[in-house]
């Protein structure tokens, strides 16, 4: 009998039910919840829940929940949502501090425990969680990405999709750089069915698409009060099947430069090849020169929280 991937999801908030959720409804494997001891019933709860689902849905995944580290032993795919989420007035970068903490320990618990996982963090700020689970496993580069291109370039296509009247699903899009205000949304790369996105829709409109992009978390926050979890989690699935299956998918990711684009020593969004080696290869894309002074800003801007991070 074939051995069912197992994907562990530490971190059993919005965006960890959302993940288990998605994992068994696909059929991925079997899935792991696992959050702190004080909140080892909801992890539970959420697990019996999903379950439940499947029996009047028709999906097959055993779901458990756990806050014992021990249990994610064995684990294909490990995804890191613990931390605290944002909320209305909160960049990214206030909860530096308080996450860094909090990616130390599940870096200790994954190490350990799951030495041959796929890691995907999706704890903000992205940029330097990522960078700090690969300094605190020691792991490859290629088995430690970030979640956050994905999504924005989703959210970017979604918005080009809106403005354009066309389907989404028509559109191809690539945001580049820092998961934060200075992430580059790459006009140049954007085509709907290969037709260029500046034949289509009008300059003023692309470029309050652009803004809009870059804030798309702070966005939700606003009206939610908490940070989005329906398309975080997604992203993170699309990278975890690339991963499982080895599909071979161009998607963009967070993961540890050491060249490429000109950048070294820190994570950041480029579109990288994901198979069963992980990341396996970055794609340089070329860039304008407007590009290019971009995404050099959102390197700082990276570099930046990687050196506040260093002093914690």
């Amino acid at each position: 009998m074939a051995k069912r991937n197992k994907i562990s999801i530490i971190g059993a908030g919005n965006i960890g039910g959302e993940l288990a959720m998605l994992v068994a409804r696909r059929e991925l494997g079997d899935a792991m919840l696992l959050d702190i001891p004080e909140k080892e019933g909801v992890a539970k709860g959420k697990a019996l829940d999903i379950m439940q689902t499947g029996a009047l849905e028709g999906f097959d995944a055993k779901v458990s929940g756990t806050s014992n580290y021990a249990d994610i032993a064995g684990s294909d795919v490990v995804i890191v949502t613990a931390g605290v989420p944002r909320k209305p007035g909160m960049s990214r970068d206030d909860l530096l501090s308080i996450n860094l903490k909090i990616i130390r320990a599940v870096a200790a618990g994954i190490k350990e425990h799951a030495p041959d996982a796929f890691v995907i963090v999706i704890s903000n700020p992205l940029d330097a969680m990522v960078y700090e689970m690969k300094k605190q496993t020691g792991f490859p580069k290629s088995r430690v990405v970030g979640m956050a291109g994905v999504l924005d370039s989703a959210r970017f296509q979604c918005f080009i999709a809106e403005a354009a009247g066309t389907s989404v699903k028509e559109v191809r899009t690539l945001v580049l750089g820092g998961h934060g205000d200075t992430m580059v949304p790459v006009l140049s790369a954007c085509t709907i069915n290969g037709i260029p996105v500046t034949s289509l829709v009008e300059k003023s409109a692309l470029d309050a698409i652009v803004d809009r992009t870059r804030n798309g978390g702070g966005e939700i926050v606003k009206l939610m009060g908490t940070s989005a979890y329906y398309a975080p989690a997604s992203g993170a699935i699309a990278m975890a099947e690339s991963f499982l299956k080895d599909q071979k998918r161009l998607l963009a990711c967070a993961v540890f430069l050491e060249g490429e684009y000109g950048y070294s020593d820190l994570y950041m969004g480029v579109p990288v090849v994901v198979g069963k080696g992980g990341a396996e290869r970055v794609v340089e894309v070329s860039l304008g020169a407007d590009e290019k002074a971009m995404l050099d800003k959102s390197a700082e801007a990276v570099r930046g929280l990687i050196a506040d991070s260093a002093k914690l």
